[in-house]
């Protein structure tokens, strides 16, 4: 992480802009791995935190806060949003919980397309950052991201070591045996699904820190939600190694394949077919069951009484 931090001094520009692109995939994806992965909550609409985030760092920023610092406004925004959201969407599981994600991200873009004051279609420039020249303005940007990507990687990690991972993994599994042993079902599901919304707000501020424009059809892109599924199924579902790889195997899709067009899409789907027929959980997975590799073990293990 020290490395990471001083990269502006010895490094600048040239490695900044890939290692924030690198670093935004790793929060967004330890995020979404805390929702789908040890919650059992499959949502293919967490754009719409991340479009909330956005538009959130712009209010805040409009109304003077230092767009920077209201990074963590934007997070807890879309936290409070989610709030009165997750009293619907959480009554459904499975593929209605999934599909009414994708409804409630059309709908926040819809009203955000409609709002003149946050410019409508048009779009709207982010304020405050005038008195920042372009080399403070992206490393300030890039220890932003790392600074989330770090909190969401271990902030994941201590939360599931904790006894919300247990409870976790068991209303994933089923939910219903789950509440037969005393677990609170919807609390559990209902404190997963803020966490992860105030994380990708987090990541949608950062998102209009780096493009400096806020526009309704990108920042409520479903193409975020894609790329959360695809590092999670490819690293490893239920794991912290697992979404970081994914993360680092997604960028190295991008840095190489991009330049294909359409066609760079069709290469990242098919690869996450095969990844899911091959290796149902993950290359980390792979990689743990091959040399017993793990980093970060999130597992519990029942061991007999001494003596």
């Amino acid at each position: 992480m020290v490395v990471l931090a001083a990269v502006p001094y010895f490094a600048g520009g040239p490695a900044e802009q890939p290692l924030i692109t690198l670093l935004t995939f790793v929060a967004m994806a330890s995020q979404w791995n805390l929702l789908a992965g040890f919650s059992g909550l499959t949502s293919f609409g967490q754009n719409a935190y991340i479009g909330v985030g956005a538009y959130a760092l712009y209010l805040v920023a409009l109304h003077g806060v230092n767009p920077f610092a209201a990074i963590i406004l934007a997070a807890i925004i879309a936290a409070v949003i989610s709030l009165p959201t997750s009293a619907l969407v959480l009554r459904l599981s499975g593929g209605y919980f999934a599909v009414a994600t994708l409804v409630v991200a059309a709908v926040f873009q819809i009203v955000a397309t409609l709002s003149p004051s946050v410019g409508g279609t048009t779009g709207v420039s982010v304020p405050g950052l005038a008195g920042y020249g372009p080399v403070l303005r992206e490393a300030l940007t890039y220890w932003a991201t790392l600074a989330v990507a770090v909190v969401s990687v271990v902030g994941v990690y201590l939360l599931v070591r904790r006894t919300f991972g247990l409870d976790a993994r068991a209303v994933g599994s089923d939910p219903v045996a789950a509440a037969s042993t005393g677990v609170r079902v919807g609390r559990i599901r209902r404190l997963a699904y803020l966490l992860a919304a105030g994380g990708a707000g987090a990541v949608g501020a950062l998102i209009a820190l780096q493009t400096l424009y806020v526009e309704p059809t990108s920042v409520f892109n479903i193409q975020y939600s894609v790329y959360m599924l695809f590092m999670v199924l490819i690293g490893g579902m239920g794991t912290i190694e697992g979404p970081v790889l994914g993360a680092l195997v997604l960028f190295a899709l991008q840095e190489t394949l991009s330049s294909y067009g359409a066609w760079y899409l069709v290469i990242v789907g098919g690869l996450a077919v095969i990844a899911t027929l091959a290796a149902s959980r993950g290359l980390w997975g792979l990689v743990s069951d091959r040399f017993g590799w793990s980093l970060l073990p999130v597992g519990y293990q029942v061991r007999r009484p001494r003596g």
